[in-house]
């Protein structure tokens, strides 16, 4: 199932930050983001339509200043499209279910993948795993 909402929806939906992240393509400030030092365990959701999209378990401290995890919940989690914006070659996540932009995946991160997901927290609603 596809998330689908017009702009004016979007803008209802979530804050002025989590519109210019997710709908804009946006960016929170490095080290100020909820998750960035956050080790409760549970599942991050995008914030846009729940979708779960990574684990607790697969976080890490990147030193980055965002969220980072080695993979997703599940493969169809997430899409991934290149990104030459602001003169830089990278690659973009999305949710898959509704397009928001989540961040960006490097191939620097622990094994067993290999990857970094570096992700905005404003971009995600966290559950925890008791409830």
């Amino acid at each position: 199932m596809t998330t689908k909402k017009t702009e004016q929806q979007w803008r209802e939906a979530l804050t002025d930050e989590q519109y210019r992240v997710c709908r804009e393509k946006g960016t929170e400030r490095p080290f100020t983001g909820e998750y960035n030092f956050f080790e409760k365990e549970g599942v991050f959701h995008c914030v846009c339509c729940q979708q779960p999209l990574f684990d607790s378990t697969v976080k890490f401290d990147a030193g980055c200043g965002w969220p980072s995890f080695y993979a997703v919940v599940d493969s169809d989690a997430v899409k991934t499209v290149e990104d030459n914006s602001l003169g830089m070659q990278r690659i973009e996540v999305m949710c898959a279910n509704c397009d928001a932009h989540l961040g960006h995946v490097f191939p620097d991160g622990p094994e067993p993948t290999g990857l970094r997901y570096c992700i905005n927290s404003v971009a995600m609603r966290f559950k925890d795993r008791r409830s």
